[in-house]
């Protein structure tokens, strides 16, 4: 009688992410950010949008520039009413498009511009591409200055991997690491699930990361090699395995 398989683990993983300044890596798809973020009394109209994809690193940005001038940082979905801006001072509002309905988000607009406070604004688009079926707010909108964050990089997602291996003190060959950079989906979160994965089967298994632990990572059906030589070995990139 054939052992029955054993579960394999999803993964997506719990995480509760922390936005330290030095966990934030600087790279060619945020540099443009990071400089007007440097520059904020060159802000028309003391306002800034920074955009792009999840996972590209607006929020961690949003948040660190919050805790370096002491703004009140706010979440755009539950921004109820204009009363909960500051009197004085620097304002953050992630998810800044999530703000509804459109009067609340005129309102918030000339409030912070009544009380003259510094606003940055993060969201996945710009806010001249916001919907603003109100003229005076899609007139606001469009004069916004928005600067776009790209998707991360190879440089970026590499030093990425390793950090998150470091952090969490894991031994992972230099082969193994480009063999999960080839099959990782692109975006930060994934990575971090990824690593935080592969840590917990280690522990379970007691043993160290393979490209078989890898393998049935990201595609729980394939077969794998199961002899641990095999994890920087005998890879092509052709043998594309689990998500990209």
């Amino acid at each position: 009688m054939a052992p029955a398989r054993q579960e394999q683990l999803p993964l997506l993983f719990p995480y509760e992410p922390v936005y330290d300044a030095r966990d934030f890596i600087a790279a060619a798809s945020n540099q443009a950010a990071l400089a007007w973020l440097q520059r904020v009394d060159e802000w028309p109209d003391r306002r800034l949008a920074i955009w792009g994809e999840a996972g590209c690193g607006k929020t961690h940005l949003l948040r660190t520039w919050a805790a370096q001038v002491g703004a009140v940082c706010l979440d755009g979905a539950t921004l109820a009413s204009p009363e909960m801006l500051p009197e004085s001072g620097s304002v953050a509002i992630d998810d800044a498009d999530r703000v509804a309905p459109e009067t609340n988000l005129l309102h918030v607009l000339n409030t912070a511009r009544d009380r003259r406070l510094t606003l940055l604004l993060a969201a996945g688009q710009p806010p001249s591409r916001w919907t603003a079926a109100l003229p005076d707010l899609a007139s606001r909108l469009r004069a916004i200055t928005a600067v776009e964050i790209g998707p991360p990089d190879d440089d970026l997602l590499r030093a990425l991997l390793v950090r998150l291996l470091v952090s969490r003190q894991l031994v992972v060959s230099e082969s193994l690491q480009n063999w999960l950079l080839l099959r990782l989906p692109r975006a930060v979160a994934a990575y971090r699930d990824a690593v935080a994965r592969l840590d917990e089967m280690s522990l379970a298994e007691g043993k160290r990361i393979s490209r078989t632990m890898a393998s049935r990572l990201l595609q729980p059906d394939a077969a794998c090699d199961d002899q641990e030589n095999s994890v920087a070995e005998g890879f092509s990139p052709s043998k594309t395995i689990g998500l990209r």
